[in-house]
């Protein structure tokens, strides 16, 4: 039976969205749906399974153009592609189907950036695994913000033994690395320069009104060093002003996220008469129509 459902609806996203944006969505409604989360629940196994599938074809870029001139019949038995479901090789094991091609040759499905299928379950469920694979040890590691948006490399125990760990630029709260036979989960120590939301970054910065009323120059500090940015007259407070690639470096890619600069206009508590008379004069002339 032909699938007529919208891959991107069941997605939520637009059909102009980023590779990016794709897998993060995926990735969020297969935590929300997943059956070891709703034992029992079929519709929740149902919308697992409907979201797996819909982002195996739409994160590959052959199959997103196929579908995207097709439609889902592409991908049924028969269909105009000559293949079956997804053209790569299919398995069913417990709730979860996935379609896995090994040797790297570029066939296989990533699953939302991990490198294989058990990836998912050790990441969301603190490495239990449907699969039958044999339970890894887990150990805690602790880093601040910079290491973790710059990589570093640590020293730990693990089993008594002390190892030199490599840890990737980009990884964030709750990433996992395998090392040998241990996973080594990641907790990193808030910055309070920076605020991180996933590959973006976002910081505060005061203006004072004449600043922002006449615009000025300012220097701000990113994660990819200081920055000048020019800052337009008429500025309102709350304005999110982007630098483009200059936030984390993707830690499953390439390419950069953005700094977004979040202005907040600081208005003087104590002003001198000076001052007050040019403000209430400021404010007299709004009211006769001069602005």
């Amino acid at each position: 039976m032909a699938d007529n459902k919208d891959y991107y609806q069941v997605l939520g996203v637009s059909k102009s969205a980023t590779a990016d944006e794709i897998k993060k969505a995926y990735r969020k409604l297969a935590l929300q749906h997943h059956p070891d989360r709703n034992k029992g629940d079929k519709t929740a196994e149902e919308k697992f399974k409907e979201v797996t599938k819909a982002y195996e074809v739409l994160s590959d870029p052959q199959k997103k153009q196929t579908y995207d001139q097709f439609g889902a019949a592409a991908f049924e038995q028969g269909g105009p592609t000559g293949q079956g479901p997804f053209g790569g090789f299919g398995q069913q094991q417990g709730p979860f189907t996935y379609t896995y091609t090994t040797g790297g040759g570029g066939g296989g499905f990533d699953f939302g950036g991990f490198s294989d299928p058990f990836e998912i379950f050790e990441q969301f469920f603190g490495g239990g695994s449907p699969f039958g694979r044999q339970r890894r040890e887990v150990y805690s590691l602790r880093i601040n913000f910079m290491e973790a948006v710059k990589g570093t490399q640590k020293k730990v125990n693990l089993g008594g033994k002390i190892q030199t760990i490599k840890i990737p630029a980009g990884v964030d709260e709750g990433s996992r690395i395998r090392f040998g036979e241990a996973d080594v989960v990641l907790s990193v120590e808030p910055d309070k320069r920076f605020r991180r939301q996933g590959y973006d970054i976002v910081s505060d910065y005061e203006l004072s009104f004449p600043e922002a009323a006449l615009g000025t120059q300012i220097e701000v500090e990113t994660v990819e060093g200081k920055v000048k940015l020019k800052i337009p007259q008429g500025t309102q407070p709350e304005t999110l002003i982007r630098l483009r690639g200059k936030g984390v470096v993707h830690v499953h890619g390439s390419g950069h996220g953005d700094h977004y600069v979040h202005i907040k206009i600081t208005v003087p508590k104590n002003l001198s008469s000076k001052q007050k008379e040019i403000l209430k004069e400021f404010q007299g002339s709004k009211k006769s129509g001069w602005f």
